[in-house]
């Protein structure tokens, strides 16, 4: 082994961490252009991105790598670009998610919150926060995230705090912020409202009751109603019925019984009833059912509560009282039963409401919470859509975003929780009013007071995370990184939060700073297994991106991630799939491996100007092809589809075309071998260039190998800027316009590859052994001198027989017993004496005729279609000459039959 020479594989388990710690100790994750500097130059406009921030609580998942991947391509592109580069990390506090854990670990101590008091319990959230915290940081670091970990920020971090807060009091100032009863969702395990966001429903089986409703002033008779929650008939203060419903016209303006609790109530019309449900009456429950909210307001009805905080009967159940709602449901239907009220039951699909976190079934039920007025911002943010300051890719979620914003109902953001940012509300306990405070008041703004309270919730986790693009860069205060790097560029995360996050900031940004928080929203979809299957534990179908980063290296995970991703649709994993991208991995480090030996062997300095072989230039044209695809590509956000096009192009063309014809050029020596191997370089330079955003550690790896060997042994070697010091910190390669030579050889080489195909299907075709030199004989017409150009390649990649080998315009006889190919008008014979079985001969060739002669029919009516006067000239001419070339396919196959 030289100096140079690589190892056989690729360790991706002893590279990874000592590249991350390499990059990370050398500052490449900070912005070149930093307002904090004394170099600083304002008039460079910076590329930045914040990332979504993962819960505290995190552990890494396939969503986590999915955005990671995906913003670190993004910012790995910009940076190469020469753009200021910032990506800014940071974690949640994840209000629910953390006090959900904190207290799982108290029950093990047998333990409540209450039992240790707010104070300790924060302390506790705290030590939870500082112990765990930092293992989802670690973890998308692992991804090779290249974020400027200097600035990582914590949303219950002091300045993000003080942001929260004078967000809040703006909002109150202005009237945007109320409090209020209202109907809100209930989480009787977290004991907290949780937003309508936060609630998942699924379908599931339940009963539906039929009872009877009996009139106050006529014993006997009844209105027949149906609920699938008896329980709530407690709270019932009205019986609805459809104001044409003629069935029950007669009972309007009459009052009936609440079963069992014997009180009186109205019977009422309204609009809202639907006459094909159950019976067509309805019971109205406006303390927990928002519809009946809604109609209870219409009518003035009492608005009565029959549940406490752990979804119990309270006081206004009665008999009742202290027992489970799901309790209460058996036993006041039992009850109802016995006294003759119930009809009948029947089976019923229920939309059931459960909270995201818990799991549990939700209580809608009216309590008096914080509110935003949330219209005016809303109307904002559909304003900032509509008029494209902010573009949503894809664009179909544009309709989504709207009709969500156009629909608002107002912001419950008060949680009753103790891990999050407390309400900055202190109530006075002499006067009674409210003190709205930046910094914690001594005494009432009112009446002077120090007898004063602070709110016991806390804000919507939400409510902080909405802030995340300015606060994290120093909002309030107009810090030199907020006046750089605010508004940010591109808002990267999954589709499924558009409305959480993603609409919130929009909010945010242009209340608070009067700008958009970044000018386009990417979104991604959701990762499902190989069948398309949600991942779930239950399911058992859950890839741990850690465990496959750990067997099949980070670069193979990142590909395939970002390779089968496209804007806003989901897409389907299989380790099956990062395997394949383990062995693209492996594919690069051979390709390198075999290119730095080129370097060794090739001699420093050629004697005279290089004359470019057609594979050269082939490759060249084809390379400088990808960059501009790539460079648009990316532009549109295709990152799917460039980095698919790179790994085409490096596998299918550089690697199984270029590579083994270098191999021959190589063999020659002198000048040949020396530009073969300036062109291998370049080449492969190029494509790790290209290839780092997606897999930034095998080509980083690759790339300092490939630099060290090229610089031992000639400056010629060298990019046209020199090497950089790094592959993160290298230039993006430059998409030239075409120089005009390139189609012409493209085509030419073209043809080279479609003879060696060829050959080689049809030799696997007669399982002739891949390494015994057969027979041929060409009849090239007129692309003779491009064969014989040629002539070397195509023996050596189709396993020809030099000896043997003839390539002529036309031949004069035509071989017998030879296996025939026409390939775009060019012959071939392969006499393979013995293999030929004459009547399947017949068979393939007059199976190639038939396709042939499709295509000619295609041409012909294509040509004298509108076409030929529409398309641009140059296209059409190419039609033409296909149809030329197909002609003279044709006629050679019709003879070759003949003369079989």
């Amino acid at each position: 082994m030289s100096e140079f020479s690589l190892p056989k594989t690729y360790d991706f388990k002893s590279t990874e961490q000592r590249l991350y710690e390499w990059w990370e100790k050398s500052g490449f994750f900070r912005p070149s252009n930093d307002p904090n500097k004394p170099d600083f130059d304002p008039s460079k406009k910076p590329f930045v991105i914040s990332i979504p921030p993962p819960n505290v609580t995190g552990e890494l998942h396939l969503g986590h790598a999915m955005f990671v991947a995906m913003e670190d391509l993004m910012i790995r592109y910009h940076r190469m670009k020469g753009i200021p580069t910032l990506w800014v990390p940071g974690s949640d506090h994840a209000g629910i998610a953390t006090q959900l854990q904190v207290e799982r670990a108290l029950a093990k101590e047998g333990l409540t919150r209450e039992q240790i008091g707010r104070e300790e319990f924060l302390k506790r959230a705290w030590q939870w926060k500082e112990k765990y915290g930092g293992i989802i940081f670690q973890q998308i670091r692992r991804l090779g995230a290249s974020c400027d970990w200097e600035r990582t920020r914590f949303t219950l971090d002091e300045g993000l705090s003080k942001a929260v807060r004078e967000a809040f009091v703006r909002l109150y100032e202005k009237g945007l912020i109320y409090r209020g009863p209202r109907m809100i969702n209930w989480s009787p395990g977290l004991r907290t409202a949780v937003s309508d966001l936060e609630v998942e429903y699924s379908q599931e089986p339940g009963t539906l009751y039929y009872f009877k409703y009996m009139l106050a002033d006529e014993p006997g008779e009844y209105i027949p109603v149906a609920t699938v929650r008896p329980e709530t008939i407690l709270g019932d203060t009205a019986v609805a019925i459809h104001p044409e419903d003629e069935r029950y016209q007669k009972y309007l303006g009459r009052k009936v019984i609440v079963p069992i609790l014997g009180r009186q109530i109205p019977v009422i019309a309204d609009e809202y009833v639907d006459r094909e449900f159950g019976t067509g009456a309805l019971k109205i429950t406006p303390g927990h059912d928002p519809n009946d909210y809604r109609i209870g307001q219409v009518h003035g009805l009492e608005v009565i509560s029959v549940l406490d905080e752990y979804a119990r009967i309270n006081q206004n159940g009665g008999p009742y009282a202290g027992l489970d709602r799901f309790e209460c449901r058996k036993k006041i239907w039992e009850d109802m039963r016995a006294a003759g009220l119930a009809i009948r039951e029947e089976p019923y699909m229920l939309n059931v409401p459960r909270s995201q976190r818990g799991g549990e079934i939700v209580e809608p039920m009216v309590s008096t919470q914080w509110f935003v007025r949330i219209k005016p911002l809303a109307e904002a943010a559909l304003a900032a859509v509509r008029d494209g300051r902010i573009r949503i890719i894809p664009d179909r979620f544009t309709k989504v975003y709207y009709n969500w914003l156009e629909n608002i109902q107002d912001w419950c953001i008060s949680r009753q929780l103790w891990w999050g940012h407390r309400i900055p509300v202190w109530y006075c306990n002499d006067c009674g009013e409210m003190t709205v405070m930046r910094t914690d008041p001594t005494h009432c703004q009112n009446c002077g007071s120090q007898a004063i309270h602070q709110d016991e919730d806390v804000l919507d986790t939400w409510f902080s995370s909405g802030l995340w693009p300015f606060s994290t860069l120093g909002w309030p205060e107009e810090t030199p990184d907020l006046r750089y790097f605010y508004p940010t560029s591109v808002l990267e995360t999954g589709y499924d939060i558009l409305f959480f996050w993603v609409a919130r900031m929009i909010m945010a940004g242009l209340e608070f700073t009067g700008q958009v928080p970044f000018h386009t929203v990417y979104l991604h979809g959701l990762i499902r297994d190989e069948h398309g299957q949600k991942m779930s534990k239950t399911k058992g179908n859950v890839i741990d991106p850690l465990e496959v980063m750990n067997e099949l290296g980070t670069d193979a995970l990142r590909f395939t991630l970002l390779v089968g991703s496209t804007p806003g649709n989901d897409m389907n994993l299989s380790v099956k799939k990062v395997e394949a991208n383990r062995n693209f991995a492996n594919k690069i480090w051979n390709a390198g491996r075999f290119v730095i030996g080129a370097i060794e062997q090739a001699p420093q300095e050629p004697q005279s100007e290089p004359q470019w072989t057609l594979a050269d230039s082939w490759i060249w044209a084809r390379l400088q092809s990808l960059v501009r695809d790539v460079e648009r590509l990316f532009g549109n956000y295709q990152y799917g589809e460039a980095g698919r096009q790179i790994y085409e192009f490096f596998w299918s063309e550089f690697a199984d075309w270029y590579v083994e014809i270098a191999k021959l050029q190589l063999a020659e020596g002198g000048d040949r071998a020396h530009y073969t191997a300036y062109t291998l370089v370049r080449v492969l330079d190029t494509c790790l260039r290209l290839l780092h955003p997606y897999t930034p550690y095998v080509t980083e790896e690759l790339w300092g190998h490939l630099k060290r060997a090229a610089q031992s042994r000639s400056n010629r070697f060298a990019p046209k800027h020199g090497w950089e010091e790094a592959l993160i910190l290298a230039r993006w390669p430059e998409a030239n316009p075409p120089e005009g030579w390139e189609e012409q050889k493209m085509t030419e080489f073209a043809l080279v590859q479609d003879i060696v195909r060829a050959v080689r299907n049809l030799r696997a075709e007669k399982k002739v052994s891949p390494g015994k030199k057969i027979p041929a004989l060409i009849a090239a017409g007129n692309k003779l001198d491009v064969l014989k150009a040629q002539q070397k390649t195509i023996q050596a990649l189709a396993h020809l027989d030099a000896n043997t080998f003839q390539l002529e315009e036309v031949l004069s006889e035509k071989p017998q017993e030879a296996a025939t190919l026409v390939v775009a008008g060019v012959e071939i014979y392969l006499p393979l004496a013995g293999m030929v079985d004459t009547t399947a001969e017949r068979v393939r060739l007059e199976k190639e005729l038939e396709e042939i002669r499709g295509q000619i029919a295609r041409l012909e009516q294509l040509l004298n279609s509108p076409f030929a006067q529409k398309a641009p000239p140059a296209v059409v001419e190419k039609e033409r000459e296909k149809l030329v070339t197909y002609r003279q396919s044709a006629e050679r196959l019709d003879n070759q039959i003949k003369n079989l």
